[in-house]
């Protein structure tokens, strides 16, 4: 019962640190990656499909993303989604393919990009010490309830703390990871 307090600990704290890996690859950094595009919806066929769904991804140089539709009726759906989505790019086409240019970021654009990682890294520590303030107070009840002894819940808080301490050294290593990338020219 006291290892499932744990366990469960574990599993969420691991589960808010991918959340934060997913948030933060769709912060731009000056240079081109897919998961930009994570989230654009086009309208096809009457439906709303993901870009994935409507047309090949590629990036031919570091700063660009060329998107080349399955259907070439597609291109200017393609380009009113991108146009749409909150990415801030102008789309390019050819008739068959879709470019989108991302431009070198300005100092000024870079810092504000890094106080954007670190907030989202410190909303995630939050998280990890909720969920430990969670377990804790699982634990508390359990020693009301006579499920544990004192001293075996203050051996699980110090754990508890332990993995805590873990999992926010985890979102340091990697809000300073991604700093690095923005900052980089």
């Amino acid at each position: 019962m006291t290892k499932a307090v744990i366990d469960q600990l574990k599993e969420k704290m691991g589960a808010s640190v991918e959340a934060l890996k997913r948030d933060l690859t769709k912060i731009r950094t000056g240079r081109a990656t897919l998961s930009l595009l994570d989230g654009i919806k086009v309208n096809a066929y009457g439906s709303q499909m993901t870009l994935e769904q409507v047309g090949g991804l590629t990036i031919p140089e570091s700063n660009m993303i060329a998107i080349k539709p399955w259907d070439p009726q597609l291109l200017p759906a393609i380009e009113k989604a991108i146009l749409a989505s909150d990415l801030g790019l102008t789309p390019a086409s050819d008739g068959n393919v879709v470019r989108l240019t991302i431009p070198a970021l300005t100092g000024e654009r870079r810092k504000e990009l890094v106080k954007q990682v670190k907030k989202l890294g410190e909303e995630y520590k939050v998280a990890i010490r909720n969920i430990r303030r969670d377990a804790n107070e699982s634990l508390k009840k359990m020693k009301k309830d006579k499920d544990i002894s004192e001293d075996d819940m203050f051996r699980l808080q110090e754990e508890a703390q332990k993995v805590t301490d873990g999992f926010i050294g985890q979102i340091d290593e990697i809000v300073s990871g991604k700093e690095k990338e923005v900052m980089a020219v």
